[in-house]
């Protein structure tokens, strides 16, 4: 049986990050990946074409720095999500372009926007990132969801209905999902709502030349001796002086590990001993987002000629919300949808012809008829990914950050947690799994 100072179990960004700084501190390493690649819920796919879709995450932003670094280190390039031109909204059955960051509503229902919108901004800055249950005013906002959160906040539907589309965006989950202490920790973790919500100066702001996938194949290219795919962990046996990590054809020793997976896949793994029961509950209670992200790839970006920008956003169809994915260059039109929350869980119940019918019926309201006819259709649903179970990331219903949280990545024993949900500084983002990762690793050798 071989022995290593730490194995590290998923080589998603937090878990491939946790490595190389382990191997950059002389520690001997083993990382262990279930599936038959690297980047967990970051996937570049590549088509005969001559293009590529990023099928999980895709941006970057800023003060998304240790991302950054990273792409710089890699070699690789950035560039601007196109946002030239007018965006588009379909609100009861009317199309409206414009330009900016407002969209045109009325006036009642743009201040009641407007003004929920700051409100959440201002009580977010008041979370304390690094232990939210500590937070002024935590058990109250705890007790209740975003969505009534809402209903006490706005008086105009539209307003509402603007939120949620927003909400909706931001989390892959329905607003009554989410508790309002979790919305406001997230919201601080990328500085604010309106950084969450915007291209320009956002979360959405530069995409990866090449795939988001790029950098993490880069990094795993550094340690590849030391990752090992294909190598599901189904037990950790710490009962004795090291840690055992098993899997259906591996077994081996090492005096630490670090977990980096999202925590309901951390409760599928079998412990001995048995997980303190507050982190049993938790793992119970910390669901993960729902999102299908639907492609159309077209010879050319046609919307362009008609002074748009590929930026829509609607409560009709599916989805909900459509950027420009398209090259640099432009030699290919990519739209990206997001089918999100309840409407991505109805969405996958279709049979795949049904559900490009339904998307490009989509894009062609919002774009026109040359949207029925992609060279290419493609949809990616993360719930269906058995090492995933969903996308973007876990979030925490009512109750859970004030009773449980605490046990989210305290260690247990030699056990150490990473995952983009674990950290405090853009949670649920690539930027989070990275410093997961490097959090994870300084707590093993003292850094």
């Amino acid at each position: 049986m071989q022995n290593y100072d730490v194995i590290v179990v998923g080589a998603g960004y937090a878990g491939l990050t946790a490595a190389r700084t382990l191997v950059d501190a002389g520690k001997k390493v083993l990382v262990l990946e279930a599936r038959d690649r690297v980047g967990g819920r970051v996937f570049t796919q590549h088509y005969p074409e001559g293009f590529y879709l990023d099928l999980g995450g895709a941006w970057v932003g800023p003060t998304q720095d240790k991302f950054y670094d990273l792409i710089r280190e890699s070699g690789i390039s950035t560039f601007k999500t196109y946002a030239e031109g007018k965006s588009t909204l379909l609100y009861k059955g009317k199309l409206k372009h414009y330009k900016g960051l407002i969209p045109p509503l009325p006036v009642g229902a743009l201040l009641s926007l407007d003004f929920a919108i700051k409100k959440m901004n201002k009580l977010s800055a008041g979370i304390n990132l690094e232990k939210p249950w500590l937070s002024p005013d935590a058990a109250k906002y705890d007790a209740m969801t975003l969505s009534s959160w809402m209903d006490k906040q706005m008086s105009f539907d539209t307003a509402k209905v603007m939120f949620k589309m927003a909400a909706e965006a931001i989390w892959a989950a329905d607003p009554s999902e989410i508790s309002f202490l979790h919305a406001l920790f997230y919201t601080k973790s990328g500085r604010n709502l309106d950084t969450l919500m915007n291209v320009e100066n956002g979360a959405q702001e530069e995409r990866i030349s090449g795939g988001a996938q790029g950098p993490a194949l880069k990094l795993a290219e550094r340690i590849k001796e030391n990752i090992r795919l294909n190598a599901v962990v189904t037990h950790v046996d710490q009962s004795g002086e090291q840690v055992i990590v098993k899997g259906p054809d591996f077994e081996f020793k090492a005096s630490k590990i670090i977990i980096a997976l999202p925590p309901h896949l951390t409760g599928k793994i079998s412990y001995l001993p048995a997980m303190p029961a507050n982190r049993e509950q938790l793992v119970q209670r910390v669901p993960m987002g729902t999102v299908t992200k639907t492609f159309a790839v077209y010879d050319k970006p046609f919307w362009r000629e008609k002074g748009l920008n590929g930026l829509c956003a609607t409560n009709e169809g599916f989805t909900t919300v459509t950027f420009d994915n398209s090259p640099p260059d432009g030699s290919k039109g990519i739209l990206m949808g997001f089918v999100l929350a309840n409407q991505s869980k109805a969405f996958i119940e279709l049979d795949h012809e049904v559900r490009k019918a339904e998307i490009l019926r989509s894009f062609s309201s919002f774009y026109g008829e040359e949207a029925l006819n992609p060279i290419r259709y493609v949809d990616h649903n993360w719930s269906q990914e058995a090492f995933s179970g969903g996308c973007y990331a876990g979030f925490m219903p009512t109750g859970v950050w004030t009773s449980l949280g605490e046990s989210l990545r305290k260690p247990v024993g030699n056990i150490h947690w990473a995952g983009t949900e674990t950290s405090d500084i853009w949670n649920g983002y690539i930027e989070g799994a990275i410093r997961s990762g490097e959090r994870a690793a300084g707590e093993i050798t003292g850094a």
